[in-house]
């Protein structure tokens, strides 16, 4: 029997770490989401696929998941290792700040949506402790999906968490107000709930003040062995402790997980701490999204498919305009209010736990409860489609944006530098510019690169400029100059052969990866190319042969030679007749001395 249950356990492990090892890298390869691809490795492994039939094909046992109980807990601790990468992201400070967003925008938007999906359902005839509770599930979205994809930084990020963050900590007083909805309840299920949240904020407390105290002599005991073992198990050991310390008054585990990556993130270690743990939250982080593969029966999708394509949609399209017209009520952009509704729009994996709650308390029945975990199941394999139509929508809400074509038309009229790309580089020339007085128009291709400069007060549009019609409308006729620091160099030289065939005299500057890339750009029709390996490696090399000792002389001496052997490179490779310029700026000249 131990022996029988030790291969059942290793071909569950040997099924999770194959589609890791291999899933992520045949999905990255064609840039789709792992998220889809681990849920379709449950559905294929489940009990409803290959699964159910092990009996008569006896060598599927080792392809598929036996026991879908037993590996439960490991996508739970996923769940859980989530939260506290995320506490390991963020800071008290922040978390304060935020809290106008957590406690307005996120209560708003879970009881706007939790209230509309109950109405709705209480009009078809479900009863109203029953329209109530599914209501709240539904409304519920999902965190382990939705953070791993935006993250917490970027402006979609932060929206999306803010709202995230109140639903986990909501999460107990549903689940304590659903059980003192059950017809044979009392008030003592109010009573518990107070009981709980009493516990609970006194645990925080706890938790809080010896966080501060011990986790810095932890982690510096355990640096000082040198010991990444250690260092991981105290690393584990803090979160394990704080979850089950949540879990044991009654909160959710995820809460203690919570906090103390938060506590971790007061220290200086907490860029090793996340280091170490990163490998164990993406692996079972999995194996909870093959687990909610598993739970899609496929028999029974394709025989009550119209009533759960219409569930899907309507929980959808109500979740999205709700969180949409919220988010723009408070002051958010059209196009990222639109990307967060669509992202937010999907039922929770914590749906499924307020689920067996209603139907623990009779308040729904098992085979309504079935067709709601199916509902939501599907929801969360959608979550990446409607991640990427939310950018799409979101891209073509900001490229028709009132807000950006006054930003292009302001100065319009004074010859302006544009600069198409706004990343790192991008945004070093908008400073200079700034600082120098000279006005600029940036293009950018990404959204959320856009929305976040221009809350920063960089004049930035959205648009992809490898078409023409886009550069038709940035009135290059007027440009002073066009510097171009995108990432692309392929999308660098069409632009440039583009834009010198239609506005020959206007001066083109160009990053160049290498002297391969400048001289393209130089055929192509730039002003100036400037290899950013070369400079930066000659700023390098004058930086270190300074610090060894050698008199500047012959270092810039150096310096200029090999400046003057790219240049002669360039031009081989380029056909050209003239030298090009790959720094206009001289060295300075030396001061005559005084006296």
């Amino acid at each position: 029997m131990a022996s029988d249950l030790l291969i059942r356990d290793i071909s569950d492990a040997l099924v999770i770490l194959g589609a890791a090892g291999l899933v992520i890298p045949a999905f990255a390869r064609f840039r789709i989401s792992p998220v889809i691809g681990f849920i379709l490795v449950g559905v294929l492994v489940g009990p409803s696929a290959l699964g159910s039939l092990v009996d008569d094909y006896p060598w599927l046992f080792y392809v598929t998941i036996t026991d879908p109980e037993g590996i439960a807990p490991f996508a739970e601790f996923g769940i859980i290792l989530l939260l506290f990468s995320i506490g390991l992201e963020l800071s008290f400070k922040r978390l304060w700040s935020m809290r106008r967003q957590v406690f307005g925008v996120g209560a708003a938007e879970l009881l706007g949506c939790g209230a509309l999906i109950a109405l709705i359902l209480y009009g078809f005839g479900l009863s109203e402790k029953g329209a109530i509770g599914l209501g709240l599930a539904l409304a519920l979205s999902s965190t382990a999906l939705v953070l791993p994809m935006v993250g917490t930084k970027s402006p979609v990020g932060k929206a999306a968490f803010s709202m995230l963050l109140f639903e986990d900590l909501a999460l107990v007083p549903i689940i304590f107000a659903l059980g003192a909805m059950a017809p044979y309840a009392s008030k003592d299920g109010w009573d518990g709930l107070f009981e709980t949240l009493g516990f609970g904020a006194l645990t925080i407390i706890i938790l809080f003040l010896a966080g501060r105290f011990f986790l810095p002599r932890l982690f510096a005991q355990a640096a000082r062995t040198k010991s990444p073992e250690l260092f991981l198990s105290a690393s584990l050991l803090v979160v394990i402790v704080a979850s089950l310390a949540t879990a044991g008054v009654g909160l959710s585990p995820i809460v203690g997980a919570l906090l103390a990556g938060l506590l971790i993130a007061e220290t200086e270690y907490h860029g090793e701490v996340e280091t170490m743990t990163a490998p164990f939250k993406g692996l079972a982080l999995g194996v909870f999204l093959i687990t909610i593969g598993m739970s899609l029966d496929i028999a029974t999708i394709l025989k009550q498919w119209p009533d759960l394509l219409m569930a899907v949609v309507g929980v959808v399209l109500i979740k999205s305009v709700v969180t949409g017209l919220l988010l723009r009520f408070s002051g958010a952009p059209k196009g990222l209010s639109a990307e967060v509704g669509l992202l937010m729009a999907s039922p929770s994996e914590t749906t499924l736990i307020v689920l067996t709650t209603a139907l623990a308390a009779g308040i729904i029945s098992m085979q309504t409860a079935q067709f709601w975990q199916i509902v939501t199941a599907i929801g969360l394999t959608i979550t990446p489609l409607l991640a990427k139509l939310g950018q799409y929508i979101a891209r073509r809400i900001e490229n028709k944006s009132g807000d950006l074509q006054q930003i292009m038309d302001a100065d319009s009229g004074e010859r302006r530098t544009i600069i198409l790309g706004f990343g790192r580089v991008g945004q070093v020339v908008a400073d200079m510019l700034e600082r120098h007085g000279q006005p600029y128009l940036a293009v950018e291709a990404n959204i959320d690169v856009v929305i976040a400069a221009r809350a920063d007060g960089y004049k930035v549009i959205f648009g992809n400029t490898a078409r023409p019609e886009m550069l038709n409308r940035l009135n290059l006729d007027n440009a002073a100059a066009i510097v171009m620091t995108m990432n692309d160099p392929v999308q660098q030289v069409r632009s440039t052969a583009q834009i010198r065939k239609n506005w020959p005299d206007v001066p083109i500057v160009s990053r160049a990866r290498d002297a391969d890339h400048a001289a393209a750009l130089y055929k192509a029709g730039a002003t100036d190319a400037v290899p950013e390996t070369l400079e930066s490696s000659l700023q390098l090399s004058e930086a270190v042969l300074v610090d060894l000792g050698i008199a500047m002389g012959p270092v810039i001496a150096s310096i200029h030679e090999r400046r003057a052997e790219m240049r002669s490179e360039i031009m081989r490779k380029g056909d050209m007749d003239e030298e090009p310029r790959l720094r206009r700026t001289q060295m300075p000249q030396p001061k005559p001395s005084e006296g």
